[in-house]
């Protein structure tokens, strides 16, 4: 509590809470006095966060937390009360007094923040010194080949780390102390073996290492045959290898012959680093190495470049999310400011919720590769559960952020960004590029594929409308997938929808199936005329379902469309040939399963008054299909400015609505098949 007289007392009059809680999340004006925004302590959709101006403190009515602008700082930096002051006291511009903690556990640990806070802004220092030296031409040369001139490497205070053990530590070892450095995560380090008095050797404890590793750590070859050449390069003595302490030499430098590219907090304090190896050879590590989590580093709770895109976040109200640093910096210099990325992590709940304090739209813009769309399908999962309005951008094959825009340009970029999907689009989308929806089995597949996504979604209402698009997208026109489906996204089970192919086909379809079967009952080399034409009095099934598919394609979209294309395909085949079992035509497994659960359960015979009930009824099924598509066109935004588009579908849906009025087409057998 801050008293008149003291520090935070001070702080607090002159601190605006609406400016430094604005820092952290969007507020909006709600009345003479309040300004209101969503809370960044519970999930919400609805704003319910208040920030009084005058009386200088926030309540919020969903969680019902309160307080001043301390406690505010203090919970969402998950800092002390006097950490909380001087954060404060910083943003203000106020000298600070020498820190006075309750505890010295307090104390101690949030001296040893502030420590590491340092030891991370001298060694950006160091690694940039160390690019402009001649150690960092190769490093220079990298950077101006990815397309970073003088001034992005300076906004982005991007280093070099030589190719040293030693040199980062021997420039801080003399402002440090060995705990520090070792907590900075900066260093690796062999432990000493120690031999008591006795002679035996004392087994090692390598519980300290950042790894989490209990295998000891060996130090590499650029780290133990360290020639000095580098510190002579930055002015410094080499020194003898005799006059080292065995303490201080067992430590080395993590980070060797690498880009360096400095991780700030939300802040703008570096709290971690990412380097990007310069060596081809296998034992330079991997590609890309990040810093192990410390007392100011949380991977999963940090994005990179949030410290600047927020407030270009709040101003367009809209993020793009993009997978690493280069992506996310070659966007940046494309004038895209409001760009942000996951940074040595895949995309986490935490990052979504810390998104989510300054806009709850995004654009989601992760490679196009196989690794790059199960990356965004995690994304997706994340930010659908936080409802976020979500926008999916799929760049060609071959091409992320970075190298499209190197290649076609900033403008190229921006267009691409226009017509980014949503996001349920681009599901479908994957799902019907995965599995063949022309068949039952497909069907059943994309849908278990979309559910998921589908029950994450917080919302009742918007899960069964999701539930609609998808059946109408996949052609699912089977009632009982679609109440399973609609089932199974009401309740945001875990469960998958347990259709078998037979439940998704109607009679209808049944019945065209066996016509279309029926061609290898005849005998061959006999001539055969549709009945359709009077020229015969036998009933050709076969032949007048072929003439029906052929011309008007009804089983277009069915669960049953891809049996039916192997058996007209196979009749053409076979025309003139002699009879062959029907269970060998050429379909797929789950097909031929299909095929011959209809065959088992003809239940009546095949007529003329069968078959054609039955081509009535999937007309009717089709037309319903085709309504369902013009009345989503009509609904899509902007249609009302396009006149000649919007009078082309007014007029097909009175024809489709003339259709359906037929009483041709509302007889009883009909209303069971369809």
């Amino acid at each position: 509590m801050a008293n008149p007289g003291d520090f935070a007392y001070t702080v607090k009059q002159q601190a605006d809470i609406v400016r430094i809680v604005g820092d952290y999340i969007k507020l909006k004006k709600a009345g003479a006095q309040n300004y209101s925004g969503l809370c960044p302590f519970h999930g919400e959709k609805t704003a319910s966060f208040s920030v009084h101006a005058t009386r200088q403190f926030y309540h919020c009515f969903g969680c019902g937390l309160s307080g001043d602008v301390f406690s505010f700082v203090q919970k969402i930096e998950n800092i002390t009360f006097p950490e909380a002051v001087r954060m404060v006291a910083q943003k203000l511009g106020i000298p600070l007094p020498k820190a006075a903690y309750s505890t010295p556990g307090e104390a101690k640990e949030a001296r040893l923040r502030g420590q590491l806070l340092d030891v991370h802004e001298r060694a950006v220092a160091f690694f940039q010194e160390c690019l402009r030296r001649p150690e960092g031409a190769r490093a220079r040369e990298y950077l101006a080949g990815r397309g970073l001139d003088h001034e992005l490497i300076a906004r982005f205070r991007i280093g070099y780390a030589p190719d040293s053990g030693f040199v980062l530590r021997d420039r801080l070892k003399g402002e440090f102390s060995e705990e520090v450095l070792r907590e900075s995560g900066l260093f690796s380090w062999k432990q000493e073996e120690r031999l008591p008095a006795s002679g035996s050797r004392l087994p090692e404890d390598n519980s300290h290492l950042s790894d989490g590793s209990r295998q000891q750590e060996q130090i590499p070859r650029s780290a133990r045959n360290d020639n000095g050449d580098n510190n002579e390069n930055l002015g410094e003595q080499k020194p003898k290898a005799e006059s080292r302490k065995p303490e201080a030499a067992a430590m080395y430098s993590k980070f060797r012959n690498r880009v360096m590219f400095p991780i700030a907090s939300e802040a703008g304090k570096v709290i971690a680093f990412t380097g990007r190896t310069l060596a081809a050879d296998e034992k330079s590590g991997p590609k890309y190495l990040n810093s192990p989590e410390t007392v100011i580093y949380s991977k999963s709770r940090v994005l990179f470049n949030l410290d600047v895109a927020k407030e270009w976040v709040k101003k367009f109200d809209y993020a793009i999310l993009v997978e690493g640093q280069m992506d996310c910096i070659s966007v940046y210099a494309a004038g895209f400011h409001n760009v942000i990325a996951s940074s040595g992590t895949a995309f986490t709940e935490l990052q979504a919720k810390l998104l989510g304090r300054f806009s709850k739209n995004v654009v989601v813009n992760f490679d196009p590769d196989t690794a790059g769309a199960k990356a965004t399908e995690r994304t997706l999962g994340l930010l659908v559960e936080e409802e976020f309005q979500i926008k999916v951008l799929t760049l060609e094959q071959g091409f992320d952020p970075d190298l499209y825009i190197r290649r076609k340009g900033k403008e190229a970029y921006g267009e691409a960004l226009k017509h980014s999907q949503k996001y349920f689009d681009y599901l479908i989308e994957r799902a019907r590029s995965q599995f063949p929806v022309r068949s039952g089995d497909g069907k059943h597949k994309a849908v278990n594929y979309l559910l998921p996504h589908i029950q994450r979604v917080p919302s009742r209402i918007v899960r069964d409308e999701l539930a609609q698009e998808i059946a109408q997208k996949l052609g699912i026109d089977s009632a009982v997938l679609r109440q399973e489906l609609r089932h199974a996204a009401g309740t945001r089970s875990t469960a998958a929808v347990k259709a078998l192919a037979e439940a998704q086909v109607t009679d209808a379809e049944k019945v065209l199936i066996r016509a279309l079967a029926s061609v290898r009952q005849m005998q061959p080399g006999e001539e055969h005329i549709s009945a359709r034409d009077g020229a015969e009095e036998e009933f050709d099934p076969a032949r007048q379902a072929q003439f029906v598919l052929q011309n008007e394609g009804l089983h277009r979209g069915l669960a049953t469309e891809s049996l039916a294309e192997s058996l007209l395909s196979d009749s053409r085949l076979n025309a003139g040939r002699e009879c062959a079992d029907v269970l060998e035509v050429p379909a797929t497994e789950s097909d031929r399963r299909m095929l011959a659960s209809i065959l088992l359960k003809e239940d009546e015979d095949l007529t003329a008054e069968v078959l054609e009930a039955a081509v009535r009824a999937l007309r009717r099924i089709h037309l319903r299909r085709r309504q369902e598509d013009v009345h989503q066109e009509l609904k899509k935004p902007g249609l009302a400015a396009n006149k000649e588009r919007l009078r082309e579908l007014l007029t097909e849906l009175e024809r489709i609505s003339r259709a359906l009025r037929d009483p041709g087409l509302a007889e009883s057998s009909l209303a069971k098949m369809a």
